[in-house]
């Protein structure tokens, strides 16, 4: 049973004029194969089989990201069914010369396990250490949030 940390991934890009909109910010469409990208990675983690993307819930942009900053990606599993997989995805800016960050885009992807193109059963996941509930648990209360603004609309 994978825990909530082995499948914790992240990585960062450095946002070039071809990653950019006519506002010199990141594309919103570049972010988003960014972090669908690293949830994939985090689902096959936990999964141990590929994973696809099945639905992008609740996805958020915050800020944009200028060209020359840095993209921090952060993904992790905090829930699954019978064969999907909940990733929450986060990405942040941070300025190459100073270090600040800021959350820039934030959501939550569910994925799918397959196993020779088909559905397959996912384990169970295990969450271990105070750093993983809290982890945990700040994704549900994002998720639920998310579930409760699109309601209201």
């Amino acid at each position: 049973m994978p825990s909530l940390a082995e499948t914790h991934l992240t990585n960062r890009y450095r946002v070039l004029p071809n990653h950019a909109n006519n506002y010199d910010t990141a594309h919103g469409g570049i972010v988003m194969k960014w972090l669908d990208e690293i949830g994939a990675m985090a689902a096959m983690r936990f999964a141990g089989n590929p994973c696809v993307t099945a639905r992008m819930d609740g996805l958020n942009f915050r800020r944009p990201i200028p060209v020359g900053d840095t993209a921090l990606t952060e993904a992790y599993v905090y829930g699954h069914g019978e064969t999907s997989v909940r990733v929450r995805v986060r990405a942040e800016r941070e300025n190459p010369t100073t270090g600040e960050t800021q959350v820039t885009t934030e959501g939550h992807f569910v994925f799918v396990a397959l196993d020779d193109g088909e559905p397959t059963p996912v384990p169970e996941l295990t969450v271990e250490t105070d750093a993983e509930r809290e982890l945990r648990d700040a994704a549900l209360a994002d998720a639920d949030a998310d579930s409760q603004n699109a309601a209201g609309r």
